[in-house]
């Protein structure tokens, strides 16, 4: 694997293979036994959009795999002063292994991947998540213990989390159902794949959406750069919750997944929150060794 731009570019196999390091990774650090696959490899981590998960995860994740990564914030680098993205890519190459970068728009993410001569991995754009989906679709493995036939169902925003787990979870053999207002679905072009597979379901009814579903997920109703929308979206988004009733309408042991940072009380009431806590911060662990994996296979 030379780069994780989308999950939309991986098979199933390629896919199975990631959660199936992860978890000899896991393994191994939950006892002790040092891996270190990438030991005098660097990670460049570029971060236009701040993180906590995201910029500890990688951070710790290669110190474990004996590699060292560098932060790179956008203030720091030339390219939050113009330098074309070319460019950094050209340059970065000759010093570094690999790079990660956290930034707002998607053509950022593939133009350092078709400039440069080094592993791109993609931390978040605004147009997808894959390293999230990874550890969710890992999460979702630990508890179920088989993914393929199991129904998903995401309830808010059609935003990257959505188009991500979308291509995730059907790629995996699930079916996905989406609710969400009109005017805010997911990526066309994701839903017209998704729809030609015949396991794709978009709705505003979020009881029509979860019924039946063995992992509900959702996320914030305001993603990071539309704190200016936070009030518009809470009247929008009212009612496009997981609650009482939603858990109600799904499998008796459906799980419930959070990509983090939670607002309780508006995607998600605190009650369900704190009753499904345990698998929310396991998904959220996840994130450390799903991208460990990611990191062996692109840069090892």
């Amino acid at each position: 694997m030379k780069h994780l731009l989308k999950l939309m570019d991986l098979s199933k196999e390629e896919i199975d293979e990631i959660l199936d390091t992860a978890d000899k990774l896991k393994y191994e650090k939950k006892n002790g036994i040092t891996h270190h696959i990438l030991k005098g490899k660097t990670l460049g981590m570029i971060f236009e959009k701040s993180s906590t998960r995201t910029r500890v995860s990688f951070e710790v994740g290669m110190y474990d795999l004996g590699g060292a990564a560098l932060f790179l914030s956008s203030r720091d680098l030339q390219i939050g002063r113009g330098e074309p993205v070319q460019d950094t890519a050209r340059v970065l190459s000759r010093y570094l292994d690999g790079i990660m970068i956290r930034t707002f728009a998607q053509e950022e993410v593939e133009s350092l991947a078709s400039c440069g001569q080094i592993p791109v991995i993609n931390g978040l754009t605004d147009y997808c998540h894959p390293c999230q989906v990874l550890a969710d679709l890992m999460t979702i493995r630990e508890y179920k213990g088989e993914i393929s036939g199991k129904k998903l169902c995401y309830i808010g925003d059609g935003n990257n989390m959505t188009n991500s787990l979308i291509v995730g979870g059907i790629k995996m053999g699930m079916t996905v159902s989406v609710a969400c207002p009109k005017d805010y679905a997911p990526d066309a072009e994701i839903m017209k794949w998704a729809e030609a597979t015949g396991r794709f379901t978009c709705t505003d009814n979020v009881l029509e959406a979860a019924k039946d579903a063995d992992v509900l997920y959702t996320d914030v109703w305001a993603s990071m750069g539309q704190e200016d929308e936070a009030a518009m979206r809470r009247e929008i988004f009212k009612g496009y919750q997981i609650n009482r009733d939603v858990m109600n309408v799904a499998a008796k042991d459906a799980m419930v997944l959070h990509c983090l940072p939670a607002h309780r009380e508006e995607e998600i009431t605190a009650e369900v929150f704190e009753e499904h806590a345990a698998e929310i911060f396991d998904e959220a662990e996840n994130r450390l060794h799903a991208q460990k994996a990611v990191l062996v296979k692109c840069l090892a």
